[in-house]
């Protein structure tokens, strides 16, 4: 059976709320609540129950540093991409890819032996990100020094204004989209989203939606945190930068890995015209010959372009090539669109 691509018209509400909330990630500042739960680990041999699971070791890893990491299921399917946050005594794992609490806890459960910890979704604890070319500016109304100190995946302790908890909040400079990006993290949910949101809100920036944060988070090419990693392997979505390929055989999962190769099928991202709207599994060809299908449609709040990402064969995952589904398609290279953070120094 055939799928036709097909246009449509936008629905004015929600439609012109979610572009409102793009050019505020892309001009301003905008403000997320990230959906996993937050998991804090403590303990002696907290190291060793990392490196169980996480794709990259924690042997070198520095205090007070953030990255992202990648965990398998016994088969070496992803489950999730994690952002590990370390800190002095205790390290924060935060799932950028969609899991409930109790998938976490399942998953996270059988890798716990020895002087080990772990709290998911603890008790009062709560995150909030801010990203945009605007947001380096909330981030320096929070610390007490030159923002420009606190570098790309750096965390420091700050205080927040009538802040009740017991626990000490800190500020993570780290992101989502490509733009100036942070993260704070905090066992006061009142106090921190209120000190964020006013700020915020003093530069033209607000809350955004879902929707807009997938659409730049995928321009930037991290279509993963919307779109998900569980049913591709770690080559064909593109995730084996992710992986300390010698380390094969000492995480979980990674005895099922195969090194990537030239001639495999990868996910690759593709444009359409505005308004063009593929159904996932729609074969794409070059000319009569099947060599892919669209796998996931970025959220349409661009109005310059349609942004797909297809599994496309070898050695069709290179730009600029014109395709064809039941539209035409084109590939492309990312970040799709010129970060304003890229250009615009803080200061």
């Amino acid at each position: 059976m055939t799928t036709h691509a097909r246009t449509k018209t936008p629905q004015k509400g929600k439609t012109m709320n979610t572009i409102a909330d793009y050019r505020t990630l892309r001009e301003s500042v905008g403000v997320h609540t990230p959906t996993g739960p937050l998991i804090r680990i403590t303990g002696e041999d907290r190291f060793d129950f990392l490196d169980a699971f996480l794709s990259r070791s924690s042997e070198y890893v520095d205090i007070e540093t953030t990255r992202e990491c990648l965990a398998l299921r016994r088969d070496g399917i992803p489950f999730a991409i994690f952002l590990h946050m370390e800190r002095e005594d205790e390290t924060w794992l935060l799932p950028r890819t969609v899991a409930t609490s109790k998938e976490m806890t399942s998953y996270l459960t059988p890798f716990v032996t020895g002087d080990v910890k772990v709290e998911v979704a603890p008790d009062g604890w709560t995150a909030i990100a801010f990203e945009g070319p605007a947001a380096w500016k909330v981030a320096a109304e929070l610390v007490d020094f030159d923002i420009a100190g606190l570098v790309l995946h750096s965390i420091t302790d700050i205080e927040v204004p009538g802040h009740t908890g017991t626990g000490t909040p800190f500020l993570a400079r780290v992101g989502t989209t490509g733009e100036y990006g942070y993260l704070l993290v905090s066992d006061d949910a009142a106090s921190a989203h209120e000190v964020v949101f006013s700020h915020a809100e003093r530069l033209g920036g607000s809350k955004v939606s879902e929707e807009s944060l997938a659409r730049v988070q995928a321009e930037a090419g991290m279509p993963y945190y919307a779109m998900g990693v569980r049913d591709l392997d770690v080559n064909t979505a593109d995730l084996s930068w992710l992986l300390d390929w010698n380390r094969v055989g000492e995480f979980h999962g990674s005895d099922s890995l195969i090194a990537p190769t030239r001639d495999q099928r990868k996910l690759a991202p593709v444009v359409a015209s505005a308004g063009t709207v593929f159904k996932n599994g729609e074969t794409i060809r070059v000319g009569l010959e099947e060599i892919g299908t669209i796998f996931y449609r970025a959220p349409s709040v661009n109005p310059e372009e349609e942004l797909y990402f297809a599994i496309l064969d070898a050695p069709y995952g290179v730009p600029t090539l014109e395709l064809s589904a039941s539209a035409p398609v084109r590939t492309v290279s990312l970040p799709r669109v010129l970060a304003r953070s890229a250009v615009e120094k803080m200061g």
